[in-house]
């Protein structure tokens, strides 16, 4: 009888060295995704109308934008 908004991370990756691990952050209201971070693409891309008007201000962040891409590396 309310909202339900969350974010899922995953670390998605095949070798040992980590060397092709994919950085996957989801954003969800009410169990469909409205948004989603992936580190192969670099950037925010909105699934629903309300999640590209969220990526446009995501992308435009681009200090969180560097802390995003440098959370890849560690």
């Amino acid at each position: 009888d309310g909202y339900y908004t969350y974010m899922m991370p995953e670390c998605v990756y095949s070798a040992r060295d980590y060397s092709d691990m994919v950085l996957l952050m989801s954003y969800s209201f009410n169990k469909a995704v409205d948004l989603q971070y992936n580190s192969t693409v670099g950037k925010f891309v909105g699934s629903t109308a309300q999640g590209v008007k969220y990526a446009e201000n995501f992308n435009k962040n681009q200090a969180y934008m560097d802390q995003l891409k440098a959370s890849v590396d560690t």
